[in-house]
């Protein structure tokens, strides 16, 4: 049984990304918990205490059992069971704290919500969430995939790294994979200094990838593709291959340090025209000893 928390406000994007959980096919039976958090801004003043809160909270609360009425009917007849937590606070900072207490494998928020303030390309809620949240995560824009016009277009973004093998089992391990269509990509970057010889990724090194996947995803192909910049190279294959769903792992860090996101992790959730699936579980428990071998060379 996987573990997954969806946080929604009832905005449309948040029902995008219920909407997308719901269409990505999956065999094993899904323990989906809906996190509604309520939150009236200027309640920490004490000049607005009073029957105007209550007021406020209660209707908050009633467009919080509508959406989870709204995520409960996407997923009649699957093969998931739903429960919804509502609480009190603020929205990013309490979504986190939720997540470390029910430990999902899995959060799954959409990429802007009510905020007032724009962002350039992510709401701040979210970006929050992707960047402290001690479990993946997964940032969902609305793509084709939504309406069906085409079957899920899945890449994952692969290197010599940790974290890339990590995502790339982690993937795998959901059996999500299905009849969709899934390519091993990995970038060559010529360095800097010109004059140094530079060894990327082999065609064998990406075949091995994609055999790792045959059980899951046995569509799944691997491409090799060259830029001078990793995180613009995934972009670039992103927008000209119309893909929905790009997978990057992280590596895991301290407390302190999970502020700063890895900066091509950062860099793809930022500017991915799809959703974003960042791993970080197989890291942080250390699942896999070909993976915390490795994890020491790439910190």
């Amino acid at each position: 049984m996987k573990k997954i928390l969806l946080a929604t406000d009832g905005s449309t994007v948040a029902e995008d990304a219920a909407r997308f959980l719901a269409h990505l096919p999956h065999d094993e039976i899904i323990e989906l918990t809906i996190v509604s958090v309520l939150y009236v801004p200027g309640t920490d003043q004490t000049y607005l205490a009073g029957d105007w809160i209550e007021t406020c909270m209660a209707q908050e609360r009633k467009a919080a059992d509508k959406s989870f009425a709204n995520i409960q009917r996407l997923f009649e007849g699957a093969n998931v069971s739903l429960k919804h937590v509502i609480r009190e606070g603020h929205p990013s900072e309490t979504i986190v704290a939720i997540a470390r207490e029910l430990q999902p494998e899995l959060l799954v928020v959409g990429a802007t919500g009510h905020s007032a303030v724009a962002r350039v390309l992510l709401g701040s809620t979210s970006d929050y969430v992707a960047t402290h949240a001690p479990c993946s995560v997964l940032v969902v824009r609305p793509t084709e995939a939504l309406q069906q016009s085409h079957s899920l277009r899945v890449a994952i973004g692969y290197e010599e790294s940790g974290p890339a093998q990590a995502a790339l089992e982690e993937f795998a391990e959901f059996g999500w994979a299905g009849q969709t269509d899934v390519r091993v990509v990995s970038v060559t970057c010529q360095p800097d200094f010109c004059d140094l010889p530079y060894e990327g990724p082999s065609s064998e090194f990406i075949e091995t990838a994609v055999e790792q996947l045959q059980s899951s995803a046995p569509r799944a192909t691997g491409e090799l593709i060259h830029s001078d910049h990793i995180g613009e190279g995934l972009i670039r294959y992103i927008k000209s291959n119309d893909i929905d769903l790009i997978v990057v792992g992280e590596t895991p860090r301290t407390r302190l340090g999970r502020v700063l996101m890895g900066s091509m992790t950062r860099f793809v959730l930022r500017h991915a025209r799809c959703s974003v699936w960042i791993t970080r579980n197989r890291m942080i428990h250390g699942v896999d000893k070909s993976v915390s071998q490795t994890q020491t060379a790439t910190s």
